[in-house]
């Protein structure tokens, strides 16, 4: 019986949090809130980035295959349209695959809506492919920066 009268008390005094102790939680839900937020806004921009360099490899594969069927990579005039139709300009491709070489029959755009810039012969080897990254515009830093297929691994 003392047992039960000494939680019945101890239930009774502590009715809620005082100002303070709301105030140390409210401050310590700041802290972490400035230290994981900034965190997990650059996780979307990192995403788009490594989606670029994976469409940029996909199309590479694309492109490969196509010129085993062809003997030769579309030309920059011809671009990366010759993946999913015929090319009407330039030297024809006579042995085109059926059905094209992309999935879904349409060039991607890259993760910022934009066009990826495809020209061969490639300055850096047979064909050079890129995105502009975020803003679209040659060259940049951090987000900006180009998304290259000669740099990827």
């Amino acid at each position: 019986m003392f047992f039960f009268r000494k939680h019945r008390n101890v239930l009774l005094s502590s009715q809620g949090f005082t100002l303070i102790e709301l105030m140390v939680v409210m401050v310590i839900l700041g802290i972490l809130a400035g230290l994981i937020v900034p965190r997990i806004m650059d996780r979307p921009e990192e995403a788009r980035r490594t989606k670029a360099a994976i469409q940029i490899q996909s199309i590479e594969q694309a492109l490969k295959l196509y010129k085993l069927d062809n003997g030769q990579y579309p030309t920059t005039e011809q671009g990366l349209q010759a993946l999913v139709e015929p090319p009407a300009v330039g030297r024809l491709a006579k042995n085109w695959r059926q059905g094209g070489y992309l999935d879904k029959g349409r060039v991607p755009k890259d993760p910022w809506g934009n066009d990826f810039i495809y020209i061969s012969p490639g300055l850096h080897g047979d064909f050079d492919l890129m995105s502009y990254g975020a803003d679209g515009e040659p060259g940049g830093e951090g987000k900006d920066a180009d998304i290259n297929n000669w740099e990827l691994e």
